[in-house]
């Protein structure tokens, strides 16, 4: 699955893995039950609700997107622990050269993991990666029930307030 980047972007997403089906489609969050794409909208960071096959559109409005783990599974919890740890230290290369000014890991457990971060929390973190600001949102899987579009949307906005507009 190809990452979607360029240099200075305002926040790079960072989902945990591709879902098989995004692997197959070959774009990011393309699931239909997947709420990625309405969040970004409701939340503010994209002046409309853009299709999964439209995701090249983020790069104009300062938006990247990649993953934690390159390998597609049908759920993230086929994955295993050191796949996270080699997939942080991938990250920190990708930042390093792309200076997103947020990294957005979309996922509490894959960060907590990934990072070796066991009681980090949603929202801004302490660590940087370099200059690069570290952000923590639920996933937006439709798996996880525990949030709802308008949590969702609430808790994306509060980054997409905080990493300003291009």
């Amino acid at each position: 699955m190809p990452d979607l980047l360029a240099a200075d972007l305002r926040v790079l997403f960072c989902g945990i893995n591709p879902s098989l089906y995004s692997a197959v489609v070959g774009v990011h969050f393309a699931r239909p039950g997947n709420r990625f794409w309405p969040s970004l909208h409701a939340s503010g960071f994209t002046p409309r609700r853009l299709l999964p096959s439209e995701q090249e559109e983020l790069l104009a409005l300062g938006l990247g997107i990649t993953n934690v783990v390159d390998r597609a599974t049908a759920s993230a919890d086929m994955l295993e622990p050191h796949e996270y740890a080699e997939g942080a230290k991938s990250l920190l290369r990708k930042v390093k050269r792309y200076r997103p000014k947020y990294l957005a890991v979309l996922g509490l457990g894959a960060y907590r993991t990934a990072f070796a971060r066991p009681k980090a929390s949603f929202g801004p973190q302490e660590e940087t990666l370099g200059d690069t600001r570290l952000w923590v949102l639920p996933n937006p899987s439709g798996l996880n029930a525990s949030y709802q579009l308008p949590d969702l949307a609430r808790l994306y906005g509060e980054l997409r307030r905080a990493a300003g507009s291009r």
